[in-house]
C-alpha cells in the first residue's frame, strides 16, 4: 500500500510503498483511511521527541483518523502505540478504541477536530469539577483559557461556552489572533504578560493551560494575588506545555488559596472514560456546533507540507 514513510527522524516522511497491515486478534478491524489529521503530538512523535515515541524505523506516522471498515460503516478512531500509522491507504485498529460516525458528516472535519478538540473537552468533562470534588464541570462556572490562540485553544473556548460557562477568558500572546476570539464566544481577552491580568481574571473558577513553564505561575501568582477570598476554589488543569515542561510553583501558593493543580491526558483520565466522551463530541463536530479550520491535503504531498511553517489555526488533514 502506499503511505507516508518516517524512515530517520531528522527528516520529514515520505510517500513511498509499506507493507500491508495485517489483523492478528480477533478484536483488530481493518480500516481504509479516509482522513488523518497533521497534529502537534504527531509531529513529535515523527521526530522522536515525544515520549510515547517508538525507535522503531521505518514507520508510519499517524496518532488518529476517519475510515472505513468491513461493515461499511464510517468511524473515527485512535490508534495505539506501536502499530502501524493512519497517514497510510490502510491500517489496523483495536475495535474498541473506535466509535461509528453519524452518516453523512464530513470526514476531513472530524479528523481536523477530534484531536485538538478532545483536549479541553475530556479537561472539562472529566477534571474541572465545581464547588463540590469530583462533580463534572457545572454551568455557570468562569473559565480561562491560558494560550487560546492556538487550534486546540480556539476550540477550547467554544467548547467552554457550549459546555454552559458563564464567562470564557482567553489569554495568548497573539493580538490578531486574540481579537478573533471574542466570535467564537470569549467573553474577554488579554495578552499574556499584560500586568491587568491578575485583576481582570481573578474571579476565575476552572483555568484550562496549555503553555506551563515560568508563563503560568506568572499568571497563577497574578490572578490569587488579587482574588477578594484566596477560599476560593480555583482549579488548574494542565494540558499542554507550550511554554516549557518545568513550572517552578512557590509553595506559598499553595498553603495561602485554594488552588487545585491537576493534569488531564491519557493516565489522568482513564481510556474507557475518554471512549464514553467521543460520540458527544464527534455529534457535535459533526452538526458544525464548533469552527473548524481544516484543509485537506493529498498524502501523496506529505513530504513537502510536512516542512512548509505551521498555517496558523488551520488543521492539515491529509487524504489517501
Amino acid at each position: 500500500m502506499k503511505a507516508a514513510v518516517i524512515t530517520a527522524f531528522d527528516q520529514p516522511p515520505r510517500y513511498g510503498d509499506f507493507a500491508d497491515p495485517e489483523a492478528r486478534a480477533p478484536t483488530d478491524m481493518p480500516i481504509d483511511v479516509l482522513a488523518a489529521g497533521l497534529h502537534h503530538v504527531t509531529r513529535g512523535r515523527a521526530a522522536g521527541l515525544h515520549y510515547s515515541s517508538t525507535a522503531e524505523l521505518p514507520q508510519v506516522p499517524g496518532i488518529d483518523g476517519v475510515g472505513r471498515g468491513p461493515d461499511g460503516k464510517l468511524r473515527y478512531f485512535v490508534q495505539e502505540p506501536g502499530r502501524i500509522g493512519t497517514m497510510a491507504e490502510r491500517t489496523v485498529i483495536e475495535r474498541s478504541h473506535s466509535i461509528e460516525l453519524p452518516d453523512g458528516c464530513d470526514p476531513v472535519a472530524i479528523a481536523a477536530a477530534m484531536n485538538p478538540a478532545m483536549a479541553s473537552w475530556i479537561a472539562l468533562r472529566c477534571r474541572a469539577p465545581g464547588f463540590r470534588w469530583r462533580l463534572p464541570f457545572q454551568r455557570g462556572r468562569r473559565v480561562l483559557i491560558l494560550g487560546a490562540t492556538g487550534s486546540s485553544g480556539r476550540l477550547a473556548v467554544q467548547i467552554a461556552r457550549h459546555l454552559g460557562a458563564s464567562q470564557v477568558f482567553a489569554v495568548g500572546r497573539n493580538a490578531a489572533r486574540l481579537a478573533e476570539l471574542p466570535a467564537l464566544g470569549a467573553t474577554g481577552t488579554i495578552l499574556l504578560g499584560d500586568e491587568r491580568l491578575g485583576a481582570a481574571a481573578c474571579e476565575t473558577d476552572v483555568v484550562l493551560d496549555f503553555i506551563w513553564g515560568e508563563s503560568a505561575v506568572r499568571c497563577m501568582e497574578s490572578m490569587l494575588a488579587q482574588r477578594e477570598s484566596h477560599s476560593l476554589p480555583l482549579t488548574w488543569i494542565h494540558v499542554g506545555s507550550m511554554a516549557g515542561e518545568i513550572a517552578p510553583i512557590p509553595g506559598t501558593l499553595l498553603r495561602r488559596a485554594d488552588l487545585r493543580i491537576l493534569g488531564s491526558g491519557h493516565g489522568a483520565v482513564s481510556g474507557r472514560a475518554i471512549l464514553r466522551e467521543l460520540p458527544r463530541l464527534a455529534r457535535e463536530i459533526a452538526r458544525g456546533t464548533f469552527r473548524v479550520d481544516a484543509r485537506a491535503v493529498p498524502l501523496n504531498q506529505v513530504e513537502r507540507t510536512w516542512s512548509r511553517p505551521d498555517p496558523g489555526n488551520t488543521r492539515i488533514v491529509f487524504t489517501p
